[in-house]
């Protein structure tokens, strides 16, 4: 199996044959750190495009990347109403990114995802959606947040309006004897996590974006899942004043004292992990 992190909440997944992308986001402004160089282009051929929730940092550039890549697109009703109901936004600036595109993508092209536990055989891999929670946004993250976009507010508020939420999924990933389970947001409550942890996945993508306590709240996510290797995701700043980047280092140096035989795999954008 092949892991290659995009950047945010971003995969590449590889696996014989089968090439899935979850939550696939590449688009940037200038402030962003890192820097994404790849275009939807760039993501080759892929078999499925897996997404988490609706939110703009995980499927603004998805009518494009299916366009190039041939994909069929799996998500909640919500997130399928955006992609099929979207307009390009021509002549406006949104915290640089000029004629920012929100494409149309066909209907016989997304699968929607209407109840739990649906699973998809995409060649070699078999995935299964687990309805899920997005991270609740505690009191001091907002209004740090709402500090920064303030002066702009008139031009974040389509990121923020165009793109709702709906049902979030969590995937769990099966090839090549392992299992892999992603997590777009990080609002898990102790009994999901608990029913999940009735077959612990052996890989956990988990994000730490979203509250002031995120490197609490994943830590959970490893203290009950029990991964033999954990990645961390989402912590970086790609569209800042929204976004900011997040110190990871209290949560990968907990999970080490705590689970020395988990290991934490920190990986730099575009990177390829072989497992």
């Amino acid at each position: 199996m092949e892991i290659t992190w995009l950047g945010t909440a971003g995969f590449r997944i590889r696996s014989g044959g089968a090439s899935i992308l979850i939550d696939p986001y590449l688009t940037r402004n200038p402030g962003a750190i890192p820097h994404q160089p790849l275009t939807p282009e760039d993501l080759g051929p892929a078999d499925a495009i897996l997404v988490s929730h609706g939110h703009f940092d995980h499927i603004m550039d998805v009518p494009a990347i299916a366009r190039h890549t041939g994909a069929r697109v799996f998500c909640s009703t919500t997130a399928a109403r955006t992609l099929k109901g979207t307009r390009t936004l021509k002549g406006t600036r949104i915290f640089g990114v000029r004629g920012l595109a929100k494409d149309r993508l066909a209907k016989d092209q997304i699968g929607i995802i209407e109840k739990d536990r649906t699973t998809l055989h995409i060649k070699e891999i078999r995935a299964t959606a687990f309805f899920s929670r997005h991270v609740r946004f505690d009191t001091r993250l907002l209004a740090t947040t709402l500090a920064r976009v303030t002066p702009g507010i008139g031009r974040i508020l389509p990121l923020v309006l165009g793109f709702p939420c709906g049902q979030v999924l969590s995937w769990r990933l099966r090839a090549e004897n392992k299992t892999l389970h992603f997590f777009g947001s990080a609002g898990s409550g102790k009994a999901e996590l608990h029913a999940l942890a009735a077959s612990p996945p052996d890989i956990l993508l988990v994000p730490l974006q979203g509250h002031s306590d995120i490197c609490d709240l994943a830590f959970r996510y490893v203290e009950i899942l029990r991964p033999e290797t954990v990645i961390p995701h989402h912590q970086d700043d790609f569209y800042p004043p929204l976004s900011q980047t997040v110190d990871i280092q209290p949560f990968v140096g907990r999970v080490s004292t705590c689970f020395p035989r988990t290991r934490v795999r920190v990986m730099g954008i575009n990177d390829t992990l072989l497992f």
